[in-house]
């Protein structure tokens, strides 16, 4: 007998029964594999796309965590562009009223750059040699008054003497000042001789000081420093009076270099401010080849002292 299925369909008008073959029966077990292979591959796949979507908010976490962690790096980074560019700012700021404030020295040294694109280290260098060459020789060669508001009563040339008469060449300069006013050098040096007198110059002071320059001061009340003594610009050095030959209280000041008379008041009027009129005022000193002597010596020596604070900063490193 042949293998059959038979389906029984019953409803209020009766039942009715339907007979599968062989044929149907494979065909409804195909198609029952074929769903159940359906459900398992929709289960793997959906298994699949669970996992993928895990993964994926996992991948998801972890870039939000790291674009977190990169917007706090730029900040951080915006915040320090910030504050370099706020240094930046001003340290251009320094560095141009550094400019203005050389600029300034300059035209009062009178070496303004000729190249306006030139470094401010190179100014500055030029700027630093001009000041202490000038430094130099103004605390080194005799100038300004040796004595505080002293009246010229007579000054550096031919004149009629007060007291004999005589047309004589007058080698100084004589400031009418009281009895006992106070004397001051007027540059470095040493007292080359003290001597006391009542006769002609009267108590008379001379002073060697640096390049070949001496200063002197006669008619004195008193000294207060002795033969071979150093002094300082400005150190006090004794007391004007009326010694010697002279017809009232004065200081008669007299400059020498190399023992020929040079005229005092040009000395007097010298500084920083009119460094270069003595150059053309004065002849008879070889004033280009004084300067270019200090200048190498202060440019060595600035050299060397730029060494010395380049070997410090390295050794503290």
């Amino acid at each position: 007998m042949k293998e059959s299925v038979v389906i029984s369909v019953s409803s209020i008008s009766g039942t009715r029964h339907f007979q599968l073959g062989k044929w149907y029966r494979h065909c409804l077990k195909g198609f029952g594999y074929f769903i159940l292979a359906g459900v398992l591959t929709t289960a793997g796949v959906i298994y699949y796309l669970v996992n993928e979507v895990d993964f994926a908010k996992l991948k998801q976490r972890e870039l939000e965590n790291r674009s977190m962690s990169l917007n706090e790096e730029v900040s951080s980074l915006k915040e320090l562009r910030d504050s370099l560019q706020s240094d930046l700012l001003e340290r251009e700021e320094k560095m141009q009223t550094v400019s203005d404030r050389l600029g300034d020295l300059e035209k009062v040294l009178g070496v303004e750059e000729d190249d306006a694109d030139a470094k401010i280290e190179s100014r500055l260098d030029t700027a630093a040699i001009t000041s202490s060459v000038r430094v130099v020789m103004l605390n080194r060669i005799p100038n300004g008054a040796p004595v505080k508001e002293g009246r010229i009563s007579s000054g550096y040339g031919k004149r009629v003497h007060p007291v004999t008469g005589d047309v004589k060449f007058h080698r100084g300069q004589d400031f009418a000042v009281n009895v006992g006013t106070a004397i001051y050098a007027p540059a470095d040096g040493v007292v080359e001789v003290t001597r006391p007198s009542n006769q002609g110059s009267g108590n008379y002071m001379r002073l060697q000081h640096s390049f070949g320059f001496t200063s002197s001061y006669s008619h004195m009340s008193k000294f207060e420093v002795q033969m071979g003594d150093f002094v300082q610009k400005g150190d006090l050095i004794g007391y004007s009076g009326n010694t010697g030959l002279t017809s009232g209280p004065h200081l008669h000041y007299e400059i020498r270099f190399v023992g020929r008379s040079l005229d005092p008041k040009t000395f007097v009027d010298w500084g920083l401010n009119d460094f270069d009129t003595i150059f053309t005022k004065i002849r008879g000193v070889r004033w280009e080849s004084l300067v270019s002597k200090v200048e190498q010596r202060v440019s060595a020596q600035l050299q060397l002292s730029s060494q010395k604070g380049a070997q410090l900063v390295d050794n503290l490193k």
